[in-house]
């Protein structure tokens, strides 16, 4: 039978030796790489008492931004909850009162802005999405728990205090 291409090999099926049939330089081969490990530096940290740096665009805990007077930077426009792929934005809006100038930038502010941090992959889409610079994720550790509803992030833990302000220096795009 004829080849269909000019690439074939002619198989060899040559007799092992003795010591190649027992595998010992293999063996040797293998227990000398697993020995080389031992002397190698660990990977592992003592988390709580040892904490890795993160690299500068680390993206952790979202946070919600005020301005310099202290008003909420959402509009509750919702782009933010249509660009998250996870689908972990919920929003509702709400019109401002009379006296509430100082609590919110513009006419239309969100009354209710949830994000479920279980759903979250932390992408950073909802913070490129956001034409107000509303929001943004940190460098911090979303905190644990076994309990699904504490993972639902309303206001009180997304908005950011007043008397602790929260720099997002390092996650803005300098472009």
């Amino acid at each position: 039978m004829k080849a269909l291409t000019n690439r074939s090999k002619m198989v060899s099926n040559k007799e092992l030796t003795f010591m190649e049939s027992l595998y010992f330089p293999a063996i040797i081969k293998g227990m000398m790489i697993t020995i080389s490990h031992l002397f190698t530096r660990k990977a592992t940290i003592s988390y709580p008492e040892v904490q890795r740096e993160f690299a500068p665009v680390y993206r952790g805990k979202h946070v919600l931004k005020r301005d310099a007077k202290g008003a909420e930077n959402c509009t509750a426009c919702g782009l933010c909850a249509v660009a998250c792929p996870a689908e972990a934005i919920t929003m509702t809006a709400a019109e401002r009162k009379k006296g509430e100038e100082a609590l919110y930038r513009e006419e239309k502010y969100a009354a209710v802005y949830e994000i479920n941090m279980l759903r979250c992959i932390f992408c950073g889409l909802c913070e490129e999405a956001c034409p107000k610079e509303a929001i943004f994720l940190t460098d911090e550790i979303v905190k644990t728990s076994y309990e699904r509803k504490d993972f639902i992030y309303g206001k009180d833990k997304l908005v950011e205090s007043l008397d602790k302000r929260i720099d997002i220096t390092k996650r803005q795009n300098k472009y």
